[in-house]
């Protein structure tokens, strides 16, 4: 049979899937390797001794481990993953310089392996989410100006005039990321492996939470909501429920979300306007952070039928429902009386898992699984196993929120309550100690969410066994949308 689309015998039109697989391999990888040492770090919070004695085994070099491992490695490269995928598919064109992107792909996974192994030998500059050294933190502005060479060339050469509200998210992921990095690692290096930050004092938190919870929001919110508004409709079959609720959250979001970092320093030396700035800004999240979720499940409300038989489907609306609660939580959190008793306890831990587990975990699980069989042509090797991981999934992420709120909200009514004479009733230790059902509690829910995620790696390992991906070309461009001179149409509703 005649090929109706005579672009796929051209190579240079073919998409640039290649990379595409590597990085959701990569990202699995990471994945594995960066749970099973979390659970490995909750392990030791109930046995200390599992360190063995060894430095590089101590808690505070095995969690930053973790931290790392699972953003930077199984996230980034889930993001670049789905970014590379999409963006060709919106913009109706070949990646912009493959060769580039491979090299993104390469670089990214080089310096994650490196930079893990440098905070495993104590090689640290001590920054929440940004423990790297300097030499780490320029290959890693370096790397990310690459991601964005191909990405927005990429939008630079479509053919289609709109610009989807995914490559909106993805590219403020891109540009605000690189912004937050750059500053907050401003440093006089004095050795290979030591420098000194620029700032200093109220200064350097001031700007380390800034970067810090503007990470989070950009890179594990933002960019995973291109995520999901490119897969959910394609998964649901739907176009989006309002394509111009989906605008008006994209810069809602954008421009509140930058200011909410100072509610981590709540009760610090900072000024207090500061802190009601954070504290206010957080609230205001709310708004576009719900348009989101509701526009979400909106936008497959219509395809409820599906969720009987589709594990990828299950899987993403069940993100947006912890993307729901995970937004409530941290704009209440924020709060000064609430932050009172949840500051510097395991509530906040609960929090950052909640939306860790539930938001960013399950929506690229529920992304891989759609994303994979049709990357190279075939059913996912199990259905089944991929509703037993759903359920693992689920049961985790429950189970180790639940243990973490009980635990948090004890230690801040503890810490908090005094004596006749106005003295703590209890000491840390003592409060410590009673945690120790609440941290078994949390091993067992990480064990069976990497449980789950050892069967999601073993059925996508044998989903491409053997497979290359197929050769996709761009369709043509209906003449509504074909990027011309003439007047602009409407972006309502553009499929991919």
């Amino acid at each position: 049979m005649q090929n109706p689309n005579p672009d796929v015998d051209n190579p240079k039109e073919i998409y640039e899937d290649g990379v595409v697989v590597r990085l959701v391999q990569f990202a699995v990888l990471w994945a594995v390797l960066g749970m099973a040492v979390g659970v490995w770090v909750a392990a030791e919070l109930l046995w200390p001794t599992l360190d063995f004695g060894q430095f590089w085994l101590s808690f505070g070099r095995i969690r930053p481990l973790h931290t790392n491992g699972v953003i930077f490695g199984f996230g980034v490269s889930a993001l670049m993953a789905t970014a590379f995928y999409s963006v060709q598919r919106t913009s109706h064109v070949r990646l912009f310089l493959p060769g580039l992107a491979w090299f993104c792909c390469y670089a990214w996974q080089l310096v994650v392996l490196l930079g893990g192994l440098s905070l495993l030998a104590g090689w640290t500059s001590s920054k929440e989410y940004a423990e790297l050294e300097w030499p780490f933190d320029i290959a890693i502005a370096v790397i990310w100006v690459c991601f964005g060479i191909v990405f927005f060339g990429t939008i630079a050469r479509r053919r289609i005039r709109p610009i989807y509200i995914s490559n909106w998210f993805y590219g403020g992921l891109i540009i605000v990321i690189a912004m937050l990095h750059i500053v907050n690692n401003l440093a006089l290096p004095v050795t290979l492996d030591k420098s000194y930050s620029l700032y200093a004092g109220a200064q350097d938190a001031i700007v380390q939470w800034w970067y810090g919870h503007n990470a989070v929001g950009f890179l594990l919110t933002g960019g995973f909501l291109g995520m999901i508004y490119y897969f959910l409709p394609k998964q649901a079959e739907q176009p989006i429920w309002s394509y111009r609720l989906s605008v008006v959250a994209f810069w809602a979001f954008t421009y509140s979300y930058i200011w909410a970092g100072p509610h981590h320093l709540h009760y610090n030396a900072i000024p207090e306007w500061v802190q009601s700035l954070g504290m206010v800004m957080s609230l205001v999240l709310l708004a576009p952070s719900w348009a989101t979720m509701i526009n979400g499940i909106m936008t497959v409300s219509k395809a409820w039928t599906k969720l009987k038989t589709d594990p990828a489907l299950k899987f993403i609306v069940l993100s947006l429902a912890f993307y729901g609660l995970a937004t409530f939580e941290g704009p209440m959190l924020a709060i000064r009386s609430v932050n009172v008793i949840s500051h510097f306890t395991d509530w906040t831990i609960g929090h950052v898992h909640s939306g860790a587990l539930g938001w960013n975990a399950m929506v690229t699980y529920g992304t891989f699984y759609f994303l994979v069989p049709r990357l190279v042509g075939v059913p996912l090797h199990s259905t089944r196993l991929a509703n037993l991981h759903f359920v693992l999934a689920l049961a985790g992420t429950l189970l180790y929120i639940l243990a973490m709120w009980f635990a948090g909200v004890s230690q801040g009514l503890l810490w908090l309550s005094v004596d006749r004479f106005g003295e703590l009733a209890y000491g840390f230790r003592e409060v410590m100690a009673g945690m120790k059902p609440y941290y078994g509690l949390r091993l067992v829910a990480g064990l069976l969410f990497w449980g789950g995620t050892l069967l999601m790696a073993w059925n996508l390992f044998m989903t491409l066994r053997g497979r290359r991906p197929l050769a996709v070309a761009p369709p043509p461009v209906p003449e509504p949308w074909r990027l011309t001179r003439g007047p602009v149409a409407a972006p309502a509703r553009v499929g991919a």
